[in-house]
């Protein structure tokens, strides 16, 4: 394992946060607390309580996980195009380093990243609402396997894409719709039986109520069942970039 290289990559990574810090952290947490605003005020003095959980508290898991998504696929997918379209990608492809290197180098920045975002909303967070977190280290559990499984399917992404629209395609026209309507700002149990059968096929779900469990024990589906379905999910993103790496789809072709 070539850790000079992994730590390269890196800290090359990370600094370019560093360069961009108002779209890559200030964004994020200024859009939290406008949605704290415009949701625990506006709908919060309508629904005063979900499930014997403030309203303002309870759509705080869902605010991180919707935020750690985006920003996590967003983070990876332009780090690994970006060499791409310069075509710097031959340069670190021609060097003495490994598939597994290079994952490890973007994937593990953006992963840290987006785990930086998440706490730092968490604190913006419980400047509005009171948050109690009964599960601290299952929340930071599923905190770094969101952070690290979204990261690994925003290289993929990266790899897919041919242009820059299709780096937002699936963020914008895929995973933000599922996120809202994955349960963020509501419990499944207030919608009609149809739509909340319907619910049950949405991925994003799963995760929204396994992150809520952590902090008040209330979920939609059981904890065993959301931690399943990151697990999955993280391993098919291993399964997926393993073919890539034996077949260079994309990335050495």
């Amino acid at each position: 394992m070539n850790f000079q290289a992994i730590k390269s990559i890196y800290n090359f990574e990370m600094a370019r946060t560093g360069r961009t810090l108002i779209q890559s952290i200030a964004s994020p947490v200024i859009s939290t607390s406008l949605y704290f605003v415009v949701f625990g005020s506006a709908i919060g003095s309508r629904i005063q309580e979900v499930s014997g959980i403030n309203y303002g508290s309870f759509i705080v898991p869902g605010l991180i996980m919707l935020s750690l998504l985006t920003e996590s696929i967003s983070n990876a997918s332009f780090g690994i195009y970006f060499p791409k379209f310069t075509g710097t990608m031959y340069e670190i492809l021609a060097a003495p380093i490994s598939m597994l290197e290079i994952v490890v180098g973007f994937v593990g920045a953006a992963a840290t990243k987006s785990l930086i975002l998440g706490i730092l909303m968490l604190a913006t967070a419980s400047l509005f609402v009171p948050i109690h977190i009964e599960h601290p280290i299952l929340m930071i559990l599923l905190l770094i396997l969101t952070c690290i499984s979204f990261s690994l399917f925003g290289f993929l992404i990266g790899i897919w894409a041919d242009g820059f629209e299709k780096l937002q395609l699936i963020p914008m026209l895929i995973i933000t719709p599922l996120v809202f309507l994955g349960g963020s700002f509501y419990s499944i149990h207030m919608l009609p039986p149809f739509w909340k059968t319907i619910s049950l096929f949405n991925p994003v779900l799963y995760l929204v109520s396994g992150f809520r469990w952590s902090f008040y024990e209330i979920s939609d589906v059981s904890i065993e069942i959301s931690l399943l379905t990151i697990c999955g999910f993280l391993a098919a993103c291993i399964l997926t970039l393993r073919w890539i790496s034996k077949t260079g789809y994309r990335f050495k072709k």
